[in-house]
């Protein structure tokens, strides 16, 4: 349990550092097999010691273990819902990236732009229309693409949501998120339209046998 919370505290200081929330924004969480991680309500990620993450069972949501005095994120429907619908899925990250959100908001795809977001994000992370935090609406959203196969999903005027098998990956693909949306930025800001890869392309990168080695390398992290 302590190598878990200590790893989550490293990753939330991480995200704050990196500028992907602030203040008491965003929500971040682990599992362990039937036993779930949870960033704890009203905190900063930068702020959370590791005694102060908050246990719960995976299947009803109860506490596990001593009640620390703290309650679990607002999200915390849409994490438990994340672990439910895939088992591959060992790490959920829920930020506030400001360009990504931005884009996302104006209806901006983000489709595969360079290799590093196909090969680590995959082909495409869908942008959902916005629903009100905390509920079982955006739950139901997230839960949906997951479904699919997508391993981050943007919000619209809300956020950015990534899943992993480990805390690295999820946190990588919540950076490239944010890359993908300054490098649309830029092309935006000269007035240039975005050009996707292709769908040949894209193949062309998910074929990549270096790139088969990395992914591999990132699971074993």
């Amino acid at each position: 349990m302590a190598k878990i919370t200590e790893e989550l505290s490293c990753y939330g200081n991480l995200l704050v550092e990196k500028g992907l929330t602030t203040g008491p924004g965003g929500n971040i969480s682990a599992r362990e097999g039937d036993t779930v991680f949870l960033s704890p309500s009203g905190f900063s990620l930068a702020e959370i010691k590791p005694q102060d993450w908050v246990v719960v069972n995976l299947k009803n949501g109860k506490r596990i273990g001593k009640d620390n005095g703290l309650r679990p994120t607002c999200e915390i429907s849409m994490h438990l819902g994340c672990y439910l619908a895939r088992k591959d899925i060992k790490t959920v990250v829920h930020t506030h990236p400001i360009l990504a959100t931005a884009l996302a908001t104006a209806g901006v795809q983000f489709k595969g732009l360079f290799p590093d977001f196909v090969a680590l994000v995959g082909p495409e992370a869908p942008v959902l229309n916005y629903v009100v935090p905390g509920g079982e609406e955006l739950r139901k959203a997230v839960v949906r693409e997951l479904k699919k196969g997508y391993n981050a999903v943007l919000l619209k005027n809300h956020g950015a949501v990534t899943v992993g098998e480990n805390l690295k990956e999820a946190y990588y693909r919540s950076l490239l998120l944010e890359d993908a949306a300054r490098f649309m930025m830029a092309i935006l800001s000269i007035g240039k339209k975005i050009r996707y890869l292709s769908p040949a392309e894209v193949k062309g990168i998910e074929n990549l046998e270096a790139e088969d080695y990395r992914k591999l390398l990132l699971k074993k992290m």
